[in-house]
């Protein structure tokens, strides 16, 4: 089964995973159930010994014997129980979360940060109790079952009675099971819902602050909170309920029961040691509605899985087997189309730039410059048309040949690693070669003033939004032909934006640069001007000559 296919992501298929642990649950589920089904016989035999005065340390002896199998199958059943959910929900966060980066920005656009993280950790959980909730509602049954058939060895009309009850038991539980299954939906939904609110207000953090609307932002964050509270009412309601009628059909199960053997025991068809029995037994098939509990955990381990397969369901980024042939990366556009829930993000563009140039993509806001460099570092493919690199498409190169031949970096960097230096080198190159793109792109000065230098604790590196794109600048250095840098620079101060621009513009190593800038400065110093306006190329030229456009003169304010 392919790793991010859910061709066979099914209920069946999670049940199928905890395989190992399996036998021993039901094993110790099954041992639970024999013993339940032979301690009132034996109990029964015990009463009749006692009435007849016989030895009656043997059957004392037995069910005390009946009684340590039971405490011993419990505990393997705890411990097997404990260890399928961890391995499973452990082999399934690993999916989740490889599928989810394996789709790449736009695999997992309709998902909400939030929403995912809850998927990831919440419904893997959840969808984790399939196989041992199954074996144990499986071995629930039999207790009821061996009940009706030790009934019927005992006396016919003692099973009669007892099937009636269990029929009664068997529609609560069918109700509570469809209701149950809805709720539990509906619940894990709001519970996303909410999730993705907080991890919203948490990544704005510092403006709501500045704007002072935290109450607002409580508001809002919490606004679902009655959603998760009604549903969480309903499944409390549904239990209550169902428990509650389950209750009332216990005792009149015991009643009929015992009404019928106090008949029979009269008539002389049963000895008081069977009637024990029959009561016993009775009382076990009374028990059938303490199967709410494992329907509840069947019922959010199937919303568990269904939400986790949507997650699954995600294509992964496909890429092909080729290499780069050598080139000076020659970037060509050819009638590249891009859609995004029904409007025209890129219409038909054309576009060959040459190898080594430093080249600026300019435009109004919406004009569809940070998509065509998505397309450039192959963050997103397009609809129509293709993306080429010294003449291969985008999506016959191999991923690792990708990677290395492309750099990105973009507005807001998000810097992944333990240390600064790690941020920097991806744990991908030497420090050698991290110093020297640290230097290149200006973050050297900020990294060596930290107080362990390039080995401080990412999280313990105060930085401003500058200081992070310089070390999301350094980290996309290390491209060996392509450059694509999505407003890369706009935070930073004057003096160091030049700085940077004179490097990316005199790159010594000639790579292609494409440069997403609003900054008239930067599209000056550039080879070459892509300007762009809703979707389509208006111009290519030089900046020299474009400014003599009074509307291109207009996109820098």
């Amino acid at each position: 089964m392919s790793a991010h296919s859910t061709a066979g992501f099914t209920f069946g298929a999670v049940v199928r995973r905890g395989r190992g642990w399996l036998p021993l649950i039901a094993l110790s589920a099954l041992l639970g159930s024999a013993v339940t089904l032979a301690l009132p016989a034996v109990l029964g035999r015990a009463v009749d010994a006692i009435a007849s005065g016989t030895d009656v340390n043997r059957w004392l002896t037995l069910a005390c014997v009946l009684v340590g199998l039971a405490v011993a199958g419990a505990l393997a059943d705890a411990f097997a129980g404990t260890a399928c959910v961890a391995g499973t929900t452990a082999w399934l966060r690993h999916r989740l979360v490889r599928s989810v980066l394996a789709g790449g920005p736009e695999g997992t656009r309709r998902w909400d940060s939030g929403d995912l993280v809850s998927r990831v950790s919440g419904s893997a959980s959840d969808a984790a109790q399939a196989g041992p909730a199954t074996v144990t509602a499986v071995a629930a049954a039999v207790p009821p079952v061996g009940s009706l058939v030790l009934l019927a060895l005992i006396d016919p009309w003692l099973a009669v009675a007892f099937f009636g009850g269990v029929l009664l038991v068997i529609v609560v539980l069918w109700i509570f099971a469809r209701r149950t299954a809805e709720i539990s939906v509906a619940y894990q939904e709001t519970q996303s819902r909410l999730a993705a609110l907080l991890t919203e207000a948490i990544d704005g953090i510092r403006t709501i602050a500045a704007a002072g609307t935290v109450d607002q932002e409580e508001r809002r964050v919490l606004e679902p909170l009655p959603d998760l509270h009604r549903h969480g009412l309903q499944t409390w309601r549904v239990l209550a309920r169902s428990g509650a009628q389950a209750a009332l059909v216990g005792p009149f199960i015991l009643v009929a029961v015992l009404a019928i053997g106090g008949l029979q025991l009269v008539a002389g068809r049963i000895t008081a040691g069977e009637l024990f029995a029959a009561a016993q037994y009775a009382v076990i098939g009374a028990g059938l509605g303490g199967l709410t509990g494992i329907i509840g955990e069947l019922a959010r381990a199937q919303a568990g899985v269904r939400r986790s397969a949507e997650i699954l369901s995600v294509e992964p980024i496909e890429y092909g087997s080729l290499r780069l042939p050598p080139g000076p990366g020659r970037l060509v556009y050819d009638e590249v189309s891009v859609t995004a829930d029904g409007f025209t993000l890129l219409d038909r563009v054309d576009l060959d730039l040459p190898g080594g140039a430093a080249i600026a993509v300019v435009g109004p806001n919406g004009a569809g410059k940070s998509v065509l460099a998505a397309l450039a570092a192959r963050l997103r493919d397009p609809d129509a048309g293709f993306v080429r690199l010294d003449g291969v498409p985008l999506r016959a190169l191999r991923r690792s040949v990708l990677r290395r031949a492309v750099g990105c970096a973009f507005e807001r960097p998000v810097l992944i690693g333990r240390s600064v230096e790690e941020a920097i080198s991806s744990g991908q190159i030497t420090p050698v070669r991290t110093l020297a793109a640290a230097r290149a792109t200006q973050a050297h000065h900020y990294a060596s003033r930290l107080p362990d230098g390039y080995h401080t604790p990412l999280p313990e590196a105060p930085m401003s939004g500058g200081e992070a794109q310089r070390l999301g600048l350094a980290r996309a250095w290390h491209a060996e032909r392509l450059l694509v840098l999505d407003d890369a620079t706009s935070s930073l101060d004057t003096a160091t934006e030049m700085l940077i621009s004179r490097t990316l513009t005199g790159d010594s190593l000639h790579r292609t640069r494409l440069i997403v800038t609003h900054r008239v400065a930067t599209a000056a110093r550039a080879d070459l001007v892509v300007w762009l306006d809703h979707g389509r190329v208006r111009a290519v030229g030089p900046h020299s000559r474009l400014w003599q456009d009074a509307s291109y003169r207009e996109i820098f304010g």
